[in-house]
């Protein structure tokens, strides 16, 4: 069967996309195409607090893109990352996602939480782990962000500071790059995705378990095999 992922490419361009080659592994053929589009903001606040990790307990990452604006304010401070890096070591890095992960540990980052998969998961280890009493967990993230995260830390009194670092619009080429391509069955690669279509008006007929190309081809088997 073809596959048309919308979703973005990896990070490093020298990379296979693991959700084309798990997908291969199940016998289906995979294209990709974007369909966001990102502009990085406030990247003079973002750099304020970066270097100012003693008003922090903790810093946050959901998604590969905020690390990407982290690595940009940094590209140009190397020296000054350097003096304060040991310093957002000694308290704790909190990802989602193994890319994501992958990505901090690029900026010397040591990321806790790579295995939870969604901001659900995440907020429990974070609940588990912090108390009311520590300084606020920093949270450089999206525009579009979902609200789970910062809704389950506020309800239990866990300080938090969000920073808006990106906003996410349309691909200015995706109606162009999905004229070949026709779907009467959607796979959503995780929750916010499918929140996302459902909000359009599309039915979502799988939802992977977790944002993981082995999660997401297993998740269009399942609801490609009939039952027996």
């Amino acid at each position: 069967m073809k596959v048309l992922l919308l979703k973005e490419p990896r990070e490093r361009e020298n990379e296979a996309d693991p959700y084309i080659e798990e997908l291969a592994s199940c016998g289906h053929t995979a294209a990709l195409i974007p369909v966001l589009s990102f502009r990085f903001v406030s990247l003079d606040d973002l750099s304020e607090r970066l270097f100012q990790p003693e008003r922090f307990g903790g810093l946050i990452f959901t998604s590969p893109r905020a690390v990407e604006a982290v690595k940009i304010c940094l590209d140009s401070h190397a020296h000054k990352w350097e003096a304060v890096k040991d310093k957002w070591n000694a308290k704790s890095v909190y990802v989602v996602g193994k890319a994501t992960a992958s990505l901090v540990e690029d900026l010397g980052l040591r990321p806790l939480g790579e295995e939870t998969g969604t901001a659900d998961l995440l907020s429990l280890l974070i609940l588990q782990r912090e108390n009311q009493e520590i300084l606020p967990l920093f949270f450089p993230c999206g525009s579009i962000k979902r609200e789970v995260l910062p809704t389950a830390l506020r309800k239990n009194r866990v300080p938090l500071e969000t920073l808006t670092v990106y906003q996410t619009s349309e691909h200015p080429d995706l109606q162009k790059n999905i004229t070949d391509y026709f779907t009467q069955q959607l796979a959503a690669i995780g929750p916010t995705t499918a929140d996302a279509l459902r909000s359009h008006g599309l039915t979502v007929t799988c939802c992977a378990e977790k944002p993981a190309a082995k999660h997401l081809a297993a998740a269009i088997t399942r609801a490609l095999t009939p039952d027996p």
